[in-house]
């Protein structure tokens, strides 16, 4: 097991000369964990990149920028267009395992890649804007917009993709919650799955940073096996924090909206979690939304 911590919980941007569109990268050797492999890339207009998906399924998601995807499962125009995170929610393109294909740049910008393994072969799923869940989670200064772009139920096998807004001043993430083992209940209903989790960072002014904590307790696997996490983050733009256990709320600074990206996989296509129980009582307490919420 992986002993985990601030230095490597935190993924900062890196340039690499080899790959010069390559921004940030994530893959399960250096992430200590089973999954998921995520990067952030850029392309000029004009640019592309080629990938093969090989044995895994795969979504490709525009952070900015506008992009043609052609591939041997079909061709898909247009695919992006917003100007920033904040402007509305994404495209998601999922493809499945044995796809090639090329992403060329329509309009510059960046995008974010994510796969995982997978031994079912699925269809091809272009997921637009206009068709995408939002809804304001929470209440009072936990209140929080969410994006539900690839949520439990979708005709995948492993990946959940879902963005957040949190507000300035506000929490998310809260309750503390958790989902590191996979746990049925009685009647067999999924109390708790297993999974990996990558947040992406992106903030309105550039300058902006969250706090998020990332910790175990006692019922975590790695806790368990004497490699407890206890760390607190500070993303800034363009950041990655690893999740691989425990709980991981976050708060956004006064004066800054902060954006974050969750890919997640692992024992079930599912968000099923476990709110550390000290802090549930305050989901009783909440009397209103934010009425800044939501953004559009």
């Amino acid at each position: 097991m992986k002993q985990y911590t601030i230095e490597n919980l935190l993924v900062t941007p890196a340039p690499n000369p080899g790959d010069p569109g390559l921004l940030l990268d994530i893959h399960p050797a250096m992430a200590g964990w089973e999954y998921i492999s995520f990067q952030a890339r850029r392309l000029k207009q004009g640019g592309q990149w080629h990938f093969a998906t090989g044995e895994c399924e795969f979504a490709l998601l525009n952070i900015t920028g506008r992009y043609t995807v052609e591939s041997n499962r079909g061709t898909w125009r247009g695919v992006g267009g917003r100007r920033d995170p904040f402007a509305g929610a994404a495209h998601a393109l999922y493809l499945p395992r044995h796809t090639e294909f090329t992403v060329t740049a329509e309009e510059p910008g960046d995008f974010a890649a994510t796969w995982v393994p997978t031994d079912e072969d699925r269809e091809p799923w272009l997921i637009e804007p206009k068709s995408v869940p939002t809804s304001v989670r929470g209440g009072d200064n936990v209140s929080r917009q969410i994006n539900d772009l690839l949520p439990p139920g979708s005709p995948v096998h492993r990946l959940v993709l879902v963005e957040v807004y949190t507000p300035s001043g506000n929490w998310s993430s809260y309750p503390p919650h958790k989902h590191d083992v996979h746990l049925t209940d009685e009647h067999g209903n999924l109390v708790e799955s297993d999974l990996e989790e990558v947040y992406y960072y992106k903030f309105d002014r550039p300058e902006g940073y969250a706090c998020q904590r990332v910790y175990t307790d006692e019922n975590s696997p790695l806790h368990q096996a004497g490699y407890p996490i206890d760390a607190v983050l500070l993303p800034t733009d363009g950041c990655a924090v690893l999740v691989p256990e425990g709980y991981h709320p976050v708060v956004s600074p006064p004066g800054y909206t902060t954006y974050y990206l969750n890919v997640l996989a692992g024992s079930a296509q599912s968000l099923a979690n476990q709110d550390d129980p000290r802090f549930s009582w305050v989901k009783h307490t909440y009397t209103r939304e934010d009425d800044r919420l939501p953004l559009y």
